[in-house]
């Protein structure tokens, strides 16, 4: 088999994050001074980042992406939710990725033994074409890490067999490499602040407690909410078989905290998962 899609140009630069170089740049910088000072010396297997526009959230993955100050990894997997489209199972693109900050390779070998290794993840464009969940990523990994290769994949559906079936698969392929899984998620949505720190607090402590199955269960129950609740899992999943033990939540906030708005906010956490 032989992978080769076009290069990905930026869908959201400009919206979602600085659409200049110089002006992106600038901006990370700033987040990156304003992160927590504490670092984790292990190694870090997994990451949660919040993918909404970088005034409201990027504060707060910057507390997840300073942690990988002078790390270096083969490659990084990043799975978001699907927006936009809907399909069935996981897709990958085997095709580069391209910001303003420039164009970050895609690993089409291991896109390659992804696809043959299970019949969850497929080639394709689905998921990708305007998906920011994946994009917002990309200029905090390229500033952090400068060069790396990307295992870009998007979940058209987020139920338990999908979520287990792609970290189960992750954990099979990565094992004996240097590999970096980031989650892109959001938590609760646009309800009053105090509700909205309840059932954000839920997946903080199911976090912390590194326990995909009653996160799982929360999810469902509807006593938490994740828009990118499968890619959680399955970084969950994977990074506990790759050798993590334990998960912390770096940095929690709500939209409320930059809008003024305290009616309608969105949560949005940083966590590690590492030996």
């Amino acid at each position: 088999m032989s992978l080769s899609f076009k290069t990905r140009q930026p869908a959201v630069a400009g919206l979602f994050y600085p659409g200049g170089r110089d002006e992106l740049t600038a901006e990370l910088r700033t987040m990156f001074v304003r992160a927590a000072e504490e670092k984790i010396e292990t190694p870090i297997y997994g990451l949660v980042a919040p993918h909404a526009g970088y005034m409201y959230s990027g504060h707060v993955a910057a507390h997840t992406y300073h942690q990988l100050s002078g790390r270096e990894y083969d490659t990084v997997v990043v799975i978001s939710p699907s927006h936009r489209d809907f399909f069935h199972g996981v897709s990958v693109y085997p095709g580069d990725y391209a910001t303003p900050l420039g164009t970050v390779p895609v690993d089409r070998k291991l896109a390659e033994e992804l696809i043959e290794a299970t019949s969850v993840v497929i080639p394709s464009e689905l998921g990708h074409r305007e998906e920011h969940g994946l994009e917002v990523q990309l200029p905090f990994l390229q500033y952090v890490l400068k060069d790396f290769v990307l295992l870009p994949l998007v979940m058209g559906e987020q139920d338990w067999e999908t979520s287990t079936a792609l970290g189960n698969v992750l954990a099979e392929i990565l094992k004996n490499r240097r590999v970096l899984i980031v989650a892109s998620s959001d938590l609760s949505h646009y309800h009053p602040v105090r509700q909205a720190n309840h059932l954000d607090h839920v997946v903080i402590k199911d976090l912390e407690a590194f326990d995909e199955k009653r996160f799982h269960t929360d999810i469902r129950s509807h006593q938490c909410e994740a828009c990118g609740a499968g890619a959680i899992l399955a970084t969950m999943i994977a990074s506990k078989q790759l050798n993590a033990r334990h998960s912390k939540v770096l940095s929690y906030h709500t939209s409320g905290e930059v809008s003024g708005d305290y009616d309608e906010v969105v949560g949005y956490l940083s966590a590690v998962m590492f030996n």
